[in-house]
């Protein structure tokens, strides 16, 4: 009996949420180096998966025209480049929930070392593509955890 393998998840810790990537061939430019807008990818992975482990279903709300979430504002610094093989680990911090958005704060790391680093709000659009309040158990489900972080 084969084993089929789980998609690729992250953990939290306390409010830290850590995603774990590696760099391919495709991820990388001629040089070895990984492209910039790679970063990109990989943050939205872990957005994606903190909404996952916190319960919050995206895709139903989609779905039931109530709206979904999209970068309103991004500021991205680039320090050092990741390179082919290295194992990358996406550092993602909620700092701050308003009605229609989420404040984060994300960084690629190779051990100790920061690669990459973005502050982004991400807010909440209806259909139409207007900003609405998002669901309030969201809002509750973010809550928790920056609550934990001041209380750490």
């Amino acid at each position: 009996m084969s084993k089929t393998p789980n998609p690729p998840g992250g953990t939290f810790d306390g409010p830290l949420h850590l995603y774990a990537v590696r760099v391919y061939y495709e991820d990388t430019d001629l040089s070895g180096i990984v492209y910039h807008a790679n970063y990109l990818r990989w943050f939205e992975r872990a957005r994606s998966d903190v909404l996952r482990m916190l319960e919050i279903d995206q895709r139903a709300a989609i779905e039931a025209g109530q709206g979904a979430y999209a970068v309103a504002d991004i500021q991205i610094r680039y320090a050092r480049p990741a390179k082919l093989d290295d194992d990358v680990i996406i550092h993602t911090r909620c700092t701050e929930i308003k009605a229609a958005s989420v404040l984060m704060h994300q960084r690629a790391m190779r051990g100790s070392e920061l690669l990459c680093e973005a502050s982004l709000r991400v807010g909440f659009v209806a259909p139409t593509g207007r900003p609405t309040r998002q669901p309030q158990e969201w809002r509750d489900a973010f809550a928790k955890i920056i609550s934990r972080e001041e209380n750490e």
